[in-house]
């Protein structure tokens, strides 16, 4: 059996889904023997490779950046989940959304603030007009919610996916 090719991504959220990936602890291990981690934030790729079997996206979708990454991984992926509350409903990314972008930015970087006030915009992404989840902009083919999933319920569909079977996460994963 060849071995799989797994990507992690983060978009508009905490990193909790990754640490809660991580904290796996040694089934890592397990995952690292049947899978090749080809793109994440714990590795060195700075392009979004072809042919990848399973990507875990953790995250809202919250600005242009994040569309335009988000739509190519699709683009890419086999099987893509979207990992997490913000990947699955928007979550805390969407806490902004009852403000327009622009009084949102004002608020915070020019009334807020003593000094240096303006809003950043070199090297800042173009923030949509609110936080959605991955699923309106993208076929999602397996929701893992929690704030974070528990390490437990990501082993489980990992186990399962590189064992080339669907998850049967209706028993094992919450929302919360």
């Amino acid at each position: 059996m060849s071995r799989l090719k797994l990507a992690t991504v983060w978009l508009d959220g905490c990193s909790g889904c990754h640490m809660s990936l991580l904290d796996i602890d040694a089934a890592i291990i397990d995952v690292a023997g049947k899978a090749d981690l080809v793109y994440g934030p714990l590795v060195d790729a700075q392009e979004f490779p072809e042919g990848v079997d399973v990507t875990l996206v953790e995250g809202a979708v919250s600005s242009q950046e994040d569309l335009k990454k988000l739509q190519k991984i699709r683009s890419r992926t086999r099987t893509l989940v979207a990992l997490g509350d913000c990947a699955v409903t928007s979550n805390v990314s969407a806490m902004r959304n009852g403000l327009p972008v622009q009084k949102m930015l004002q608020s915070i970087y020019v009334e807020g603030v003593e000094e240096s006030k303006g809003v950043p915009t070199d090297g800042v992404p173009a923030l949509l007009a609110q936080a959605r989840p991955v699923r309106e902009f993208v076929k999602v083919d397996l929701h893992v919610p929690g704030c974070p999933p528990a390490a437990k319920a990501i082993l489980s569909v990992l186990g399962d996916l590189l064992a080339g079977r669907k998850p049967d996460s209706s028993a094992k994963l919450k929302f919360g």
